[in-house]
């Protein structure tokens, strides 16, 4: 998708749109993660210039993202460790690797940005794998993490808001209703990651001198919006979907 096509930047008309794709995930995956690749690359560049960077995108999927950096003129590398998701388009993408987020194949300070969207909570060991991010990432570059908060609406992911009532539960009851357990199963493939927990973490990294936190921020929302992450407790749930920004000492 053209990223001239979409709506304005910080506007609630660019989250209307947002949401009206996420609506069609499911029944058009191919519209929403298109929409979501274009938006996403797109407010990149308030953080980093794309042309001619070097970037590794940890759980790349099945390449909608590669087509976004790609056009914006980036060298591109997707780490994928599920082999359904690296060909749920029929084929796997050019410029992928089936690799762990949690271990990732590259040499330290060697990518300009490591980005990851909705990647965070479905592994074990958040921290483990930002911290991985960042080690791969050159001085000055940045790192970007998106992901979706427990406690927000979508937090159980396919189990809806079944959630709330425990995530053990929710998904028993969607195995119980759908025959098989859920793609994001909690405790498997699902875990709870609060924003408050990634905040920490990025705090005690900033604290030591190896990054510098430059923006946390919910990723779907007006400009005018954004301050709903910095009030505790709340932005758990009202943040939808969180975004932080760090640079690389």
């Amino acid at each position: 998708m053209d990223p001239a096509a979409l709506p304005p930047p910080g506007t609630l008309a660019r989250s209307a749109h947002l949401f009206r794709a996420f609506l069609a995930e499911q029944s058009d995956p191919d519209r929403f993660y298109s929409v979501l690749a274009a938006d996403s690359v797109r407010e990149l560049g308030r953080f980093l210039a794309l042309a001619g960077a070097d970037v590794v995108d940890v759980g790349g999927g099945p390449g909608y993202f590669a087509d976004a950096f790609l056009r914006a003129g980036a060298r591109y590398l997707g780490i994928e460790p599920d082999a359904g998701e690296l060909t749920a388009r029929g084929h796997a993408a050019a410029g992928t690797l089936r690799a762990s987020g949690l271990a990732l194949p590259l040499a330290d300070e060697s990518v300009d940005l490591c980005y990851s969207s909705n990647v965070l909570e479905h592994v074990p060991d958040p921290e483990l794998m930002a911290a991985e991010m960042l080690r791969v990432t050159r001085p000055g570059g940045t790192v970007y993490l998106s992901w979706t908060p427990w406690l927000s609406p979508h937090g159980g992911h396919e189990t809806g808001l079944w959630h709330y009532l425990g995530g053990q539960r929710a998904a028993d009851r969607y195995a119980r209703r759908h025959g098989h357990r859920p793609k994001n199963d909690f405790g498997t493939s699902l875990f709870p990651t609060p924003v408050g927990r990634m905040l920490r973490w990025a705090r005690k990294v900033e604290a030591a001198g190896d990054a510098r936190i430059v923006a946390i921020e919910p990723r779907y929302h007006p400009a005018w919006a954004r301050w709903m992450i910095r009030v505790p407790g709340a932005r758990e749930v009202v943040s939808w979907n969180a975004v932080m920004v760090l640079e690389r000492a």
